[in-house]
Parts: structure tokens; sequence; C-alpha cells
């Protein structure tokens, strides 16, 4: 019998240049973008009020983006940071260039931008990735960079 344990990877077990691509897909519902819009305490009317949303350029709700971030970042854990990561340091460089709807399928890709021992902290490193979403027809949606202090194989380093 073969024991297969999922995880993410190790710091040596990237490189720059690596992409993951995370599927399947998340198709976002108008209840994601009600439930996280009334959870994080968002009363922004362009989430939460389809009347309103209607009258404005992109004529109806728009998903909240702080849940196409955070569904961007949860996507990648399986592949890239399950049960290897030690703390995330930073997202920046966060943009949103097309807007996300319910209905649309949300797609996330990882590149490894920066890979480097820590100078402080033994046995980990601190990894650098940009995380991509694209809808259903390929427009990108949503571009994070994310920098994760992260763990080497037991014995490495």
């Amino acid at each position: 019998m073969t024991e297969i344990e999922e995880r993410g990877r190790y710091v040596d077990e990237l490189a720059v240049g690596d992409v993951f691509r995370h599927r399947p897909g998340r198709t976002a519902t108008e209840a994601d973008n009600v439930l996280f819009s009334s959870l994080t305490m968002n009363t922004q009317a362009l989430h939460l009020d389809a009347a309103y949303a209607a009258a404005q350029p992109f004529g109806q709700r728009l998903m909240n983006s702080m849940w196409t971030l955070a569904t961007m970042v949860g996507m990648s854990v399986a592949q890239v940071t399950q049960g290897t990561l030690v703390a995330q340091l930073a997202l920046t460089e966060v943009s949103f260039p097309h807007p996300l709807f319910a209905g649309d399928t949300l797609y996330t890709e990882t590149e490894i931008v920066a890979v480097r021992p820590s100078a402080s902290r033994r046995g980990e490193g601190v990894v650098t990735m940009r995380h991509t979403g694209r809808n259903q027809d390929g427009a990108v949606v949503a571009v994070a960079t994310r920098v994760a202090l992260m763990r080497y194989r037991e014995g490495d380093r």
C-alpha cells in the first residue's frame, strides 16, 4: 500500500519561475458576496444593494475584492504552503484590473518570484510569490505579491 501525504512545498522544492495552476476553479456566488461582505462589516452598496449597483458603471453588484484576494490565496494553500508555512509576512502590489461578478469562475495561478534563506531563522526561508486570478474568459481580475516565511525540508539548511 502506498501512503501519500498531501502538503505544500518546502523552500528547497521551490525555484524562481515555478508556476502552480490551482484547480478546480471557484465559481463566485451572490451568497459568497453577501456573507463575506457582512462578516467583514463591509457595507459597500456595490456589494450588497442590487438596485444601487445596477445604476453604477458596471450595471451589477461587484464581488467584494477582499473575497477575491482571500480566495486566490486560499486556492494556493494545498499546492504551495500547506504544512510548510511558518508565517505570512506581506501582501503587496495588490490590484484588481477587471471586475469579478457573481456567476464568474475564479482561476488562480501562483508564480514563485524569489526564494532565499532566512537571515535570522535557521531551517526557514523567505518565499515571494505572485498570485494571479483570472475569470472564465481569461481576464485578469486580481494580482497580488505575497511574501511568506516557510520551512526547509527537515535536515536541510
